[in-house]
């Protein structure tokens, strides 16, 4: 089913106004990073845990240092299945 530009721009209207945010992301990431806020935030809920799990050895802080630079990613997989799952249902 091919969507009008209309229904895209629908899409994109909703994925903007109830979407994940990269700021609040960061935010979430520099102050609650240590409970996994961020990936919580993002929908990652599995990964959170095993990061939350994982802190109790020093793998933990490493892997919450490398996700300073996925959280960008996370962002836009995140809009992207918000895009799809609003697609898939009619706005």
């Amino acid at each position: 089913m091919a969507l009008s530009t209309e229904e895209k721009l629908l899409i994109e209207a909703r994925v903007t106004n109830e979407g994940p945010d990269v700021a609040v992301a960061y935010l979430f990431w520099f102050f609650l990073g240590w409970v996994s806020a961020h990936r919580f935030y993002l929908g990652r809920t599995t990964s959170a845990i095993l990061q939350i799990l994982s802190y109790f050895i020093i793998i933990g802080f490493i892997w919450w240092l490398i996700d300073l630079f996925l959280i960008p990613g996370m962002v836009r997989d995140r809009q992207q299945a918000l895009r799809e799952r609003y697609a898939a249902h009619g706005l």
